[in-house]
């Protein structure tokens, strides 16, 4: 089963995988530009493994800002992934602490949508003896892409030219992610709210919390937009959390 559902994480982040490559690229070709060398790039895709993370740090390290400002800046573009944590956990809370802690190392908005939209769509899928596999086969597939794609980057971004626009396939990737999600009035809802206060701030406001400006107003206006719908005694999730506790076994 572990190896069956490992095989269907990976076919269900595959089309996904594509989008990601030239984003990859740019991870690795960015630090050799700004004169970082190819040893941080490979380090930031295997220690940060987060894209705009990285990019934000060879922003502040090529500019010759500190460490310790890297560190913060990447630290607030990923405070989404708190959010993905939150809303995973109930899922996994069977799962041991280190085990957990290995999943949420590589963590990615790909591996969370396919996995979050499985598990709450109920069926064999949702089991939770078949969780963990099917995450790992999506997570750990972009992690060896997204490292293949940065030394890729890093050989030869230089002979990339400016004029290729290949940050452009970066906001498609999340466009394949939105769009099987928008199944519902508060889905909609909260998507639309979401993308209007993230571009209003990135606008307006500070672009590194677009993001989190985004999510908040998101979460918010799906929220209140299914309250609405339902009313408070309906608002049960598709799949009940587990019962046994942080690092329970099931029994047999």
């Amino acid at each position: 089963m572990r190896r069956e559902e490992f095989r269907a994480g990976v076919i269900a982040v595959t089309p996904l995988l594509v989008g990601v490559i030239p984003f990859g690229l740019v991870a690795g070709a960015a630090p050799v530009d700004a004169g970082l060398g190819g040893g941080i790039a490979v380090g930031l895709s295997s220690i940060v493994f987060a894209g705009a993370s990285q990019l934000a740090m060879v922003d502040v390290l090529g500019g010759g800002g500190s460490v310790a400002v890297a560190v913060l800046t990447a630290w607030t573009i990923n405070l989404r992934l708190m959010l993905y944590s939150a809303s995973l956990s109930p899922f996994l809370a069977r799962e041991s602490h280190a085990h957990r802690a290995g999943i949420a190392y590589v963590l990615t908005d790909q591996a969370y949508a396919v996995s979050i939209t499985r598990w709450t769509g109920g069926g064999h899928g949702a089991e939770p003896e078949r969780r963990v596999p099917f995450y790992l086969g999506a997570a750990l597939a972009l992690w060896v892409n997204w490292q293949i794609c940065t030394v890729v980057g890093v050989l030869i971004g230089g002979a990339i030219p400016d004029s290729l626009p290949i940050e452009f396939a970066v906001p498609l990737v999340f466009l394949v992610l939105l769009i099987p999600t928008l199944n519902s009035s508060p889905a909609v809802l909260a998507a639309l709210f979401g993308g209007i206060a993230a571009v209003l701030c990135a606008q307006f406001g500070d672009p590194h919390l677009a993001t989190v400006a985004g999510a908040a107003a998101g979460i918010t206006a799906g929220v209140v937009a299914e309250y609405r719908r339902d009313g408070p005694a309906t608002s049960t999730p598709a799949v009940e959390p587990d019962e046994a506790g942080p690092g329970e076994e099931e029994v047999p």
